[in-house]
């Protein structure tokens, strides 16, 4: 009898830190494929997961921060996914890699053309975005998942410092710090490095050609000398027997 007193309470210990624990595995979140640099760009996923056992995700919502605008965000193409980019004009114009921007995206939405995510799945949802802002440690993203029976779960609240985690925690990204020399820095020395290629190239290019006009000339000049001497022997011959031909007639 007291086993099984032992055992019941167990179990039911077991299913309370389970439903406490269940949002922090089943929120939605964001990662970034590599490193998130402040200043550079990024592809992220938006994991979602299907938290129902009766219904499927349908539409997923991805509203960006307003106060750290984001002027290029591109979608991956999804199969079975219908993906909208809202851009909405910035109440302020903002600066950025030396360029006046006055737009920026605002939300993506993603709208599922069949079944969507079914029970026990999830799905990733990648975004290239950028220029990351320099002046902020993350990025905080509100997301809203829509079932197919119309149930709607938001995914906006803050985490506080010191607090605990709450039921329904907006998406954050961490920022690393900036990269030396950052993206374009990169690319400047991929081109410099590229030109310098093209340059070796065009000059081995050069002294290959220059190399097989001298040698098609000294081969030229030695056939000309060649068959210059094939005549001069056959002159030879002929005078000689002309004059053999001479002495015999005399």
């Amino acid at each position: 009898m007291k086993a099984s007193r032992i055992a019941a309470v167990c179990t039911v210990a077991a299913s309370a830190v389970l439903a406490v624990s269940a949002p922090a595995f089943a929120h939605v979140s964001v990662q970034p494929e590599g490193v998130a640099a402040k200043g550079d760009y990024a592809v992220v996923n938006f994991k979602v997961p299907n938290e129902r056992d009766d219904a499927s995700t349908t539409k997923v919502e991805v509203s960006f921060p307003a106060d750290h605008p984001l002027s290029s965000v591109m979608p991956q193409r999804l199969d079975g996914w219908t993906v909208k980019v809202t851009k909405s004009k910035l109440a302020e114009p903002i600066t950025a890699h030396g360029k006046k921007i006055d737009e920026a995206v605002t939300k993506v939405t993603w709208t599922a053309d069949g079944k969507g995510i079914e029970a026990g799945f999830f799905q990733k949802f990648p975004l290239s975005i950028g220029a990351l802002p320099e002046d902020t440690d993350e990025l905080v993203f509100k997301a809203v998942q829509t079932y197919s029976n119309k149930e709607v779960v938001r995914w906006i609240e803050p985490q506080k410092e010191g607090a605990e985690e709450p039921e329904n925690p907006a998406p954050v990204l961490a920022l690393s710090a900036a990269s030396e020399g950052g993206h374009h820095g990169a690319g400047a020395a991929e081109e410099a490095s590229h030109d310098e290629k093209a340059e070796d190239a065009e000059k081995t290019a050069k002294d290959t050609t220059e190399a097989a006009s001298s040698t098609d000339g000294s081969d030229t000049t030695a056939r000309v000398l060649g068959v210059v001497g094939i005549v001069v022997g056959l002159a030879g011959v002929a005078y000689g027997v002309l004059a053999g031909r001479r002495r015999t007639n005399a």
